[in-house]
């Protein structure tokens, strides 16, 4: 996946997670709600199919685009999900959970007690890792990422 989709998908989590939750509980509550029919009304004929005018079925309707919405979310979500165990250093991983609750990069900042900018090149560097799937600390002597040639014996 690419940075500019994970950088996306870290900026929209926190809504996309709410969304999710609220249309879980609202499908939910709306199956509790449902009660069979007894008597002369149980032996009545039902319309066929869906009728343009029945709202019942242009509810159903509305509320299967609008889970397919959703389904697109837990997609997206899953993908950070899958990808947190790859930040391993604590401030990173700090300002990872911040963004995922909706934080700002400012709020962040001035949580943190860091400047703007050096919260922005660590969210850079969560972005990155997320991105490439790997972690920062898998360089060679701990280079965070990058080969440097060892150095060469003059025996």
């Amino acid at each position: 996946m690419d940075k500019k989709s994970i950088e996306a998908i870290l900026k929209d989590y926190h809504w996309m997670m709410n969304s999710i939750k609220l249309l879980r509980s609202s499908m939910i509550d709306a199956g509790d709600k449902l009660t069979a029919q007894y008597g002369d009304e149980a032996g009545m004929p039902k319309a066929k199919g869906g009728s343009q005018s029945d709202p019942v079925f242009q509810e159903v309707k509305r509320r299967e685009k609008r889970l397919n919405v959703v389904r697109k979310y837990e997609d997206k979500v899953k993908v950070v999900q899958q990808r947190i165990h790859l930040i391993v250093e604590e401030r990173e991983m700090e300002i990872l959970h911040w963004l995922l609750e909706g934080k700002s990069l400012r709020w962040i900042a001035l949580h943190m007690g860091l400047s703007l900018s050096h919260v922005k090149r660590l969210k850079d560097s969560i972005v990155e890792q997320l991105a490439n799937g790997t972690n920062g600390t898998n360089g060679t002597n701990g280079t965070n990422g990058t080969y440097l040639p060892k150095e060469k014996s003059v025996v």
